[in-house]
């Protein structure tokens, strides 16, 4: 049977759904695929490109969204945390694909985070930070999230923490998005006192 890298990446993810990224080997990969290790490395030069792979197909569903920036910002998050939790350990695997450079959705959603918070008022070369900034909010709530579900699952005691504004994961991961929001707003509107200013029009 000829493999292809869709093949690689469709049985990587299966694993990664049902086991977890512990299991997610390429000596693992092989068995599910009956093939010899090595015959993998014919698509992925090493693992971390494997994961970049995955993590590409994970998050298939983010599209840029219509609208101003602050619009744009709150649906490419929405759908990114939506697709980490779509798969067993998501967050954990993109973000350690991301820190290897090895995601190229990565870094179309920096590209497209980095122009709404340009849109913002963010000077040029703060706006992929802010956007990044973003992103690691997002890939940090969803990996604590996605522990906890698992934690849960597993019968753990978890600490009975009360939030001071809700129990809903999904209202707590507004609540810290609308924060980094309004940073982000709060440099549009110093751009614009700036600009009507007295000191700016002499």
């Amino acid at each position: 049977m000829q493999l292809h890298k869709r093949d690689l990446v469709d049985a990587a993810t299966a694993i990664l759904d049902n086991y977890g990224i512990a299991d997610l080997t390429m000596r693992r990969l092989a068995r599910e695929l009956n093939v010899s290790p090595g015959a993998l490395y014919w698509h992925f030069a090493n693992k971390q490109e494997l994961l970049g792979a995955v993590a590409d197909r994970i998050l298939q569903p983010v599209a840029d969204e219509p609208g101003d920036w602050r619009d744009r910002i709150v649906g490419v998050c929405t759908r990114l945390r939506d697709a980490l939790l779509s798969h067993t350990d998501g967050a954990e695997l993109v973000s350690a694909s991301f820190a290897a450079g090895q995601s190229e959705a990565m870094t179309r959603i920096v590209a497209g985070l980095s122009s709404a918070a340009a849109d913002a008022g963010v000077a040029a070369g703060h706006a992929e930070l802010a956007a990044r900034t973003v992103v690691y909010y997002v890939l940090g709530f969803t990996a604590d999230e996605q522990s906890r579900l698992q934690w849960d699952a597993a019968g753990a005691e978890l600490p009975d923490e009360q939030s001071a504004l809700t129990d809903d994961a999904g209202e707590r991961f507004g609540f810290g998005l609308d924060l980094l929001i309004n940073g982000i707003g709060a440099t549009e509107t110093l751009s614009a006192a700036a600009a009507y200013s007295p000191r700016s029009r002499r």
